[in-house]
């Protein structure tokens, strides 16, 4: 790493300061303009960032996203098979991995020198998680490990990326955001397959083993360019400011950021069921996760290439509206195989971009409170998607429980999902309160 000049120690040792405006602007003037540093929004060291954090995304993601494989296995097969709350592993998982990231982020600012490692010590838990996890014979058990357990390597392995891209993407931050959100839905496209074999061949515990030596050996190579652009030594206590979330314009995205995770991650937990109880085969059934993680790909890219372009909540309106309409016109009446493929594309490239519009509402958040460290709001909403997560878990069990409304509605909506739609669907409008906010002028 090229030794930090005496703009980056400015940086890192007048950080014990009180936040002002001018010391966030002084900051980012230094990350774009030493010229001894590598080059921000470009160039090989940058790329190879990204492309690091990227990967990491994808294996923490990707697999934690591939849930609703294992639930569909686990409610099948002993020793689970007839357990409650087996829905709850995923969401815990990815809740944890969510409501943790502020601590993350803040034991990194406090303990600058540990920050260059923490990813490694992320995977580390994560593959050891997965390994204990083969020997579950219980929920319980399956709860603190793939779900506690992975959720807290999870959020490890992934948060420096937060921490470290504000220093080697400014201009473009918002597209390197959905570079990054794409990488878990590009290793979505080949987890639920791949799980999906190895489950049918060799049953859950060697599964289990086999998944966690194969995310250490491809996330160990990537780990060595998982690192910050600058060398920071002092704690950057200005940066911890978080008079922000008492702000309204904070509270309202955050309020939107929440209801729409509510019902976000059901589909992919519930679709291989739904799948199969249309009469879909092991491989036909993976394919509607595989179909959702892939076009999430292409969802995450545009909207983080819209986010740099166009008002947050002008792109946020896009995901709302189209996320509504493909739930409760596709998913709510579908009744075979072909029509659900096409709600889980739709769901996909517009339900999977949401996260990529967190970069610009943190800028948001920043203009309305200057004081406040982008890289300290974004972890947050991270928390306000943790939230919801692991609140769908309990809540969508609560809403299969004795299959309401079968065959007393139309289309899925009278197969025993229907208030798992319903749900899925109205959270995602509630997820565009920020649209009617700002359209009353509240923010």
């Amino acid at each position: 790493m090229p030794q930090v000049t005496m703009e980056a120690k400015e940086y890192t040792t007048s950080l014990a300061s009180r936040s002002t405006p001018s010391d966030q602007e002084s900051d980012s003037q230094s990350i774009m303009d030493d010229k001894d540093l590598p080059p921000v929004d470009g160039g090989p060291q940058a790329w190879l960032f990204l492309i690091a954090s990227a990967m990491l995304e994808a294996l923490v993601w990707g697999y934690a996203f591939a849930f609703g494989v294992f639930e569909d296995y686990y409610s099948t097969h002993e020793p689970f098979q007839g357990s409650g709350n087996i829905a709850s592993v995923g969401t815990c998982a990815m809740g944890i991995a969510y409501l943790l990231a502020p601590g993350a982020i803040i034991l990194m600012i406090l303990v600058p020198k540990l920050a260059r490692w923490v990813s490694t010590i992320g995977v580390v838990i994560m593959c050891l998680s997965l390994a204990l996890s083969s020997f579950s014979t219980n929920v319980t058990h399956l709860l603190l490990s793939q779900g506690i357990g992975f959720g807290i390597g999870g959020c490890l392995a992934y948060t420096p990326t937060i921490l470290f891209m504000s220093e080697w993407f400014v201009k473009r931050k918002g597209l390197a955001f959905g570079v990054v959100w794409a990488g878990s839905g590009v290793s979505g496209i080949i987890f639920p397959l791949a799980i999906q074999w190895l489950l049918g061949k060799y049953g859950i515990a060697a599964t289990l083993q086999i998944s966690s030596v194969t995310l250490f050996i491809l996330a160990m190579p990537f780990i060595y360019f998982h690192r910050p652009r600058l060398t920071a030594t002092e704690i950057a206590y200005h940066r911890l400011n978080f008079r922000f979330l008492y702000n309204k314009v904070f509270i309202v995205y955050q309020l939107g950021n929440t209801l729409e995770a509510v019902g976000f991650f059901l589909p992919t937990i519930y679709l291989p069921k739904f799948a199969r109880s249309l009469g879909a085969s092991d491989f036909m059934a993976s394919l509607t996760v595989t179909l959702v993680n892939l076009f999430q790909v292409f969802g995450s890219v545009l909207m983080g290439f819209l986010s740099d372009r166009y008002h947050i909540s002008t792109c946020i309106l896009i995901s709302t509206v189209g996320t509504v309409l493909s739930v409760f016109f596709v998913w709510g009446f579908a009744t075979s195989i072909p029509p659900l493929y096409i709600f889980c594309i739709a769901y996909g490239l517009l339900a999977g971009g949401f996260s990529s519009t967190w970069a610009g509402v943190s800028s948001e958040v920043q203009r309305a409170n200057p004081c406040a460290d982008e890289t300290v709001i974004f972890p947050f909403m991270e928390t306000g998607r943790g939230i919801g997560n692991v609140v769908s878990g309990p809540l969508s069990e609560a809403l299969l429980k004795g299959y309401p409304w079968k065959g007393r509605a139309a289309g899925a909506y009278g197969s025993g999902y229907g208030a798992l739609v319903v749900c899925t669907g109205a959270s995602a409008l509630m997820g565009g309160i920020c649209v009617v906010a700002r359209q009353l002028k509240w923010i």
